[in-house]
């Protein structure tokens, strides 16, 4: 087996006689030569100036500059943007001139705040950009669905705030707002509360994939969210507390584990048409739930609001989801506002519709127009779930920021407050408002 080429070892040139001619003659039928004059393979230490007797160069001599001039490079200075000569006669001059020392200060003073604050935290598109750019390269062999890539992240930039907040800041108050009807109700409980909440509510989408339950025994209530937090609260003889984020992670990671492997790709549809309940059913049979795709999509969003609640509690900057994802949250709502609108005029919450039609027809529509972040235009039917909402039957308009609108969606706004702009029937503005608070709960 031929190894990596020989060197020769390192002959000191100092080295005694002793042995010279069994070396030669070693050396000599190698072909070799040994030439007094060659440098040592290892280079010595470089000599200081200092220990050659020669001359040191001079030193920098400060320009000679009269008080005005001086005076007026001090703005220069504190911008940094002197030469080497002028800033040596600044600072030369600052230390014997009391006036101008201070006015330097206070000019450098005055350049701190031409500065930006940059905060010490990771831009939290940083592990978007990592993650595409290492898939890009090598695509995963299992690959997360687009659709649960939301809930991914969002998990994870909540993970990374709670490993941030100190031991203390665990209990800090928290309060879960949303509406109920039509009017806004809370619920006060801690940060660990609020990850428990989440956990107890994963645990829907936990029990559709046939994972285990985190509320373990018989008799916990299967599907209402409010009474699983309640349950899941109540179960121990203590308050939650940061314990709670480990079974909270690991689940996390779970069901992001088993949506992709029964996906069927990252594109493909597999599980994610699986119902997943949100209630047991009423006395007709009827049930809210959701298609496991948009489940998914409801629960980073909840994991987004319920993130922006504990950095608030614990004054910590959270910035809103990125674009594409923000855009499917919007999008969802978008999607679920119709029949909400339809089971509000059924409780009597909602004007009478003005014209029913039949599935697929064209109704009366509202056009939701949401700027900034994820924004887009959608169009609500008014009167029937099913009609086709279109600009050609549009009798009202509505305005909003993107994330003004989640936090609508959320129950952290009222309608009241919510719109930015307004056009058009206010009867049907003011239905649409209120039906897109409805969508909020615990």
């Amino acid at each position: 087996m031929n190894g990596p080429d020989r060197q020769e070892p390192f002959e000191d040139p100092d080295r005694p006689e002793s042995g010279a001619d069994a070396g030669a003659e070693h050396r000599a039928d190698r072909g070799e030569r040994k030439d007094a004059r060659r440098p040592p393979r290892i280079p010595l230490p470089r000599t200081s100036i200092e220990d050659t007797g020669a001359p040191l160069p001079d030193p920098p001599v400060a320009l000679t500059l009269d008080h005005r001039v001086l005076k007026s490079l001090l703005g220069a200075w504190a911008l940094a943007a002197c030469s080497v000569d002028e800033a040596i006669a600044v600072e030369e001059h600052l230390g014997h001139c009391g006036p101008c020392a201070e006015e330097a200060l206070r000019l450098r003073d005055a350049v701190g705040l031409l500065h930006r604050e940059e905060s010490l935290d990771l831009d939290p598109s940083l592990r978007n950009r990592v993650i595409e750019s290492c898939l890009g390269r090598r695509p995963p062999r299992i690959p997360v669905p687009e659709w649960a890539m939301p809930y991914d992240a969002e998990t994870a930039r909540l993970d990374a705030l709670l490993r941030d907040i100190g031991a203390s800041e665990w209990h800090a108050p928290v309060d879960l707002r949303w509406f109920d009807e039509d009017r806004p109700v809370s619920r006060r409980t801690t940060v660990a509360g609020v990850i428990a909440h989440l956990l107890a509510v994963d645990g829907l989408v936990a029990l559709a994939l046939g994972l285990d339950d985190p509320l373990g025994g018989e008799g916990t209530p299967p599907f209402d969210p409010s009474r699983r937090t309640e349950a899941y609260w109540s179960a121990s003889y203590f308050p939650p507390t940061r314990a709670v984020r480990g079974p909270w992670r690991e689940q996390t990671h779970e069901l992001i584990r088993t949506v992709s492997f029964t996906a069927g790709g990252a594109h493909g549809s597999g599980s994610g048409r699986l119902a997943v309940p949100y209630s047991a059913p009423d006395d007709e049979g009827r049930r809210v739930q959701l298609p496991l795709r948009d489940s998914m999509l409801e629960r980073a969003f909840e994991c987004w609001i319920h993130a922006g609640d504990i950095a608030d509690a614990v004054d910590y900057p959270y910035e809103p989801p990125s674009p594409r994802h923000l855009h499917r949250m919007i999008d969802l709502a978008a999607r679920l506002l119709p029949g909400t609108l339809a089971e509000r005029r059924r409780s009597g919450l909602a004007d009478p519709a003005q014209g029913l039609v039949a599935a697929g027809a064209p109704g009366r529509s509202l056009r939701l127009e949401i700027e900034g972040l994820g924004g887009g235009e959608w169009f609500i039917p008014l009167d029937s779930p099913g009609a086709d909402a279109s600009a050609d039957r549009e009798v009202a308009h509505v305005a909003l920021d993107g994330v003004e609108f989640c936090r609508l969606a959320a129950g952290h706004v009222s309608p009241q407050e919510a719109a930015a702009g307004q056009d058009g029937d206010r009867r049907a503005i003011k239905d649409v408002l209120f039906a897109a608070a409805s969508l909020s709960r615990m």
